[in-house]
Parts: structure tokens; C-alpha cells; sequence
């Protein structure tokens, strides 16, 4: 038998970055890409090569274009760090492992370093499979530790909660991490909303190479463990917006939801160093009327667009960008 298992991207719909700061946010998975990972048994462990993993090519311009895509390491250190984690993690909760081996493999379409999760989500399918392999059970909450631990703990990789609960959990997702319940209990309070309460979002994300989550971040975090004020503020700030947002689609408000979209962008750019690229595809999606912010570390924007007529003239504005504008399919 083969073992199926899945993982959607992730955007952040607001509140975000504030997920890594005690902070709240709101995020959603969507189906128009994915990450895959097949599982089988057989007689060895192995873990298979994709499509990014390849060593072999056709010059030395595409080595180099390789590495700028996907940097010096591909997939498999992500399925090896998943695998060694999930053992570990089983070790210490006595969870019982019986004596099989498998073969396992990936394969993801997610666009690259665009800011919409797609190493975790890599990671998210390759717990799922292991999961239904071994036929163990790990509450969702505690999944999402396991899977950030992979990337924070294995392989030393800067990450917070929320790409991990977005995925987890799948759909849309309300998340507040505050820190005396974070300490408490180890996880925060997360709240699955409907995605029906949306008003129309689309999604677009450049098609060159855009900014990872290390260059972007750049020393926010040394900022705010220093206490300085405007970043201490600025976090408060997003987590109000991420409660605000809540109450309006609880309300069914949703029309609300734009000018609260463009305010989180807007607080962002003036404590973060924004490439002109990124600054330019947020300017264009707003110059046709569309809310516009970020969905995750930079490469990619979300937002709110008033009909058909304000999608089409997105997709006028930013494709002859190098700007792929989609509607989200949410999970």
C-alpha cells in the first residue's frame, strides 16, 4: 500500500509577522499547490531524490540559477530532519514504533521563496505520512510544535507557529500566542473560522527570485528583544488588527476587512526594509483599487478585490510584471 499525504501553502492573512512575538494572527491554506509525499514500505529506509535534489545539469548557468531557486540543499534534508524529529519525538512520548522500513519520496509545485511555507509543508506531509505508516496519533496542536521543532530544533532554521498551525489545522485559522498561555501549556489557542465569512481575496506572487524569510526579517527580532519601543508597538499593533478582523467576519463585516489589510502592510514598511520589487507589486495591486499586504516573508501579496472587473485589471496591472495573480482555492 501506498501512503498518500498532502500539505497546501499558507498566506497570511493578517496580524503577520506577529505569530513569532506572542503575538495573534489569522492564516489560511489554499489547494492550489501542494506538497506530496509518497510512503511505502520495503526492506531498507530510503529517501528518494526530487526534482530539486538533481546534481546534475545541463551548464553552468543552471547550476547557478539551481542554487539561487533552491539554495545548496534541496528536499531530502527536510525528509531526513522529519524523520530523525518524529522518531525522537515518539522516543520521548513512548510511543511505540514497530520494526518496518519504507521508502519515501516528495514532490511540490509550491513557489519558491515567495514567503508561502512550502518547506514546511513539505515537513507537514512527510509527519502526515509517517503518521498513517505508523499508525500513531499526535494532537494538533502538539503536531505543530513537532513540525516547527524539525526546522528550529534539526536544522537550525529561524521559524514561528503559524505556517505550522495553518497547515495543521488547514482552512482559515485564527491564532493568539499569547505568551503566558504559550508558557502554560506549551501552544496557544487556535480557532478555525469559516472560510464562506471571506469576502473575495486574491493571491499574487512574483515569478523571479524574490527575498527568503532570513534576508527579510533582518534584525527585527534583536529589535524587539531589546524592548525597542516602535517594534514592541508594532507587534501590539498587528495582533489588535488580527482580533479586529476576527470580530468583523464574525459579524459578517467583511467589507471591513480591506482597510485593515492595507493598514498591517502599511505599519510593516516603516520598520522593515522592503525590497523596490515587493514595494512596486503592493503599489500596482493597490493602484487598481485592491487591499494589498504581504502573505508571508516577502515575494508574494494577498488581499481584497471589489469584483470580476477589479480582478481582470490586477492581472493587467502585474503580470507584465513578472506578478502571477491567482484567486485562492481555500483548503
Amino acid at each position: 500500500m501506498i501512503i498518500h499525504a498532502k500539505a497546501h501553502p499558507r498566506a497570511g492573512l493578517i496580524g503577520n509577522p506577529s505569530d513569532g512575538y506572542f503575538g495573534k494572527t489569522i492564516a489560511f491554506t489554499f489547494s492550489n499547490f501542494a506538497a506530496e509525499v509518497q510512503l511505502y514500505e520495503t526492506p531498507e529506509l530510503e529517501i528518494l531524490p526530487s526534482a530539486r535534489d538533481h546534481s546534475r545539469f545541463r551548464g553552468i548557468r543552471h547550476l547557478a540559477d539551481d542554487v539561487r531557486q533552491y539554495g545548496y540543499y534541496g528536499g531530502i534534508r527536510l525528509l531526513k530532519a522529519t524523520i530523525k524529529r518524529f522518531h525522537d519525538y515518539c522516543t520521548e512520548h513512548q510511543l511505540a514504533l514497530d520494526e518496518r522500513n519504507f521508502t519515501i519520496r516528495y514532490h511540490t509545485n509550491i513557489p519558491e521563496q515567495v514567503g508561502l511555507a512550502g518547506s514546511s509543508a513539505i515537513i507537514t506531509a512527510g509527519c502526515r505520512a509517517l503518521l498513517a505508516f505508523y499508525r500513531v496519533d499526535i494532537p494538533p496542536p502538539l503536531l505543530a510544535n513537532l513540525i516547527l521543532s524539525v526546522e528550529t530544533r534539526e536544522l537550525g532554521i529561524p521559524a514561528g507557529l503559524q505556517d505550522r498551525v495553518a497547515q495543521v489545522y488547514q482552512g482559515l485559522v485564527y491564532m493568539d500566542f499569547n505568551r503566558e498561555l504559550m508558557e502554560r501549556q506549551g501552544y496557544g489557542r487556535y480557532e478555525p473560522l469559516e472560510p464562506a465569512l471571506l469576502p473575495p481575496l486574491y493571491l499574487a506572487y512574483r515569478t523571479d527570485l524574490a527575498e527568503g524569510t532570513e534576508v527579510f526579517h533582518n534584525n527585527i527580532r534583536a529589535r524587539w528583544e531589546r524592548g525597542e519601543p516602535e517594534v514592541v508597538e508594532a507587534m501590539r499593533f498587528w495582533a489588535g488588527l488580527a482580533d479586529q478582523a476576527r470580530d468583523l467576519l464574525l459579524r459578517g463585516e467583511r467589507d471591513g476587512l480591506a482597510a485593515l489589510m492595507n493598514a498591517n502592510f502599511d505599519r510593516r514598511r516603516r520598520i522593515y526594509q522592503i525590497s523596490p520589487g515587493n514595494l512596486r507589486m503592493v503599489a500596482a495591486a493597490r493602484a487598481v483599487g485592491a487591499s494589498a499586504k504581504f502573505s508571508g516573508s516577502g515575494g508574494a501579496i494577498v488581499g481584497t478585490y471589489a469584483d470580476e472587473a477589479m480582478f481582470a485589471a490586477l492581472r493587467e496591472r502585474l503580470e507584465p510584471l513578472g506578478i502571477k495573480v491567482i484567486i485562492p482555492q481555500i483548503v
